[in-house]
């Protein structure tokens, strides 16, 4: 419950960012560069003197929204060709399989960095790049439950009764895979999340003057004895929404899984 509501606190903060942010987040002045946080600037100024904590609370929505729309992306590519894996056998089992294991052996950020730079640096190409990445993630999940439920009788009596496999796999398949594909799909958001950062601290992300919380920590970088106000907000940002994603992600976990003490 505590991971559920820093979370809806940062859907908020990013939705009302517009109303809420006391700063225009790329504004620019010469004379309040590098200020500490005081009354009238709460998180400080940064190198360029803009608000921090107005480009932190802007700084939410790129994050999140690269979060939220790469896993829901991952999710959409993957699960079909799970599914679709799972339920058909053979070859197109093998094939997708295959592929799948070829991607899951390269380490998810490094893929991620890899497509980002082929792409080219735009918060769109960031996007499609983890998305890309965290698929293979979701056709392994959704072929072994797949294989799972193909083994039921309730499966096989769908088959039997002339069932086509599309509707198998989207009336008898997917809604009893549904649970732990909430489960991975929250816990892959956190990844995301971190993933966008470490692309914008590179120059792959949300570009300048756009504030992103990666980018910012590469700024700040530069001024960590003279400014470590810089650093420490995106950072803190970054820290507690990724760790409230995984608390809602083990949450879901325990609330769903019919095997858990408490389900019993």
């Amino acid at each position: 419950m505590l991971g559920l509501v820093i979370v809806t606190l940062f859907v908020l903060v990013a939705i009302l960012a517009p109303l809420i942010a006391p700063y225009d987040p790329v504004a620019t002045s010469w004379a309040r560069i590098r200020k500490a946080p005081s009354s009238a600037f709460w998180f400080g100024t940064d190198e360029n003197g803009r608000d921090v904590l107005s480009r932190v609370i802007w700084g939410a929505r790129a994050s999140l929204m690269a979060g939220i729309v790469s896993v829901a992306a991952a999710i959409g590519l993957g699960v079909p060709f799970g599914l679709w894996a799972g339920l058909a056998g053979g070859w197109t089992d093998a094939v997708i399989s295959r592929v799948a294991d070829a991607m899951l052996s390269v380490p998810f950020l490094i893929l991620a960095i890899a497509l980002a730079a082929f792409l080219g640096p735009a918060l769109e190409n960031a996007m499609l790049a983890i998305a890309i990445s965290a698929t293979p993630i979701f056709v392994r999940l959704a072929r072994g439950m797949a294989l799972e439920a193909k083994a039921t009788d309730w499966v096989e009596a769908a088959r039997a009764l002339g069932n086509p496999p599309w509707r198998t796999a989207l009336r008898h398949v997917l809604p009893n895979i549904v649970p732990p594909l909430l489960v991975q799909g929250t816990l892959a958001i956190a990844e995301a999340i971190i993933a966008e950062a470490s692309l914008s601290f590179l120059g792959l992300g949300q570009q300048p003057p756009s504030p992103s919380w990666g980018s910012m920590l590469n700024a700040a970088q530069r001024f960590l004895t003279q400014a470590p106000w810089m650093a420490i907000y995106p950072g803190l940002a970054i820290f507690l929404v990724v760790l409230a994603f995984n608390l809602v992600g083990d949450g879901l976990r325990d609330a769903l899984d019919p095997r858990s003490d408490k389900n019993k």
